[in-house]
């Protein structure tokens, strides 16, 4: 499931130029890689199984929700 969000043209420019930079396909690509850095989520909790399949968007979506640190 895709959505939309507005974004100020600076902050557009901003991610072209991180996009580029990261060598990201995509925006959202560029935003996930921020996030996980900023919320410092350790890379070594994904993929820690290679024999499970991936799930998908829906189940993503109903079972997966990132926790904050307070």
């Amino acid at each position: 499931m895709t959505t939309t969000i507005q974004v100020s043209r600076k902050t557009r420019q901003l991610l072209d130029a991180l996009k580029r930079r990261l060598s990201a396909k995509s925006y959202d690509e560029v935003i996930q890689k921020l996030m996980i850095e900023k919320l410092e989520i350790p890379t070594s909790m994904f993929g820690s199984n290679p024999k499970l399949s991936s799930f998908t968007e829906k189940e993503e979506e109903e079972f997966h929700e990132l926790r904050l640190r307070d």
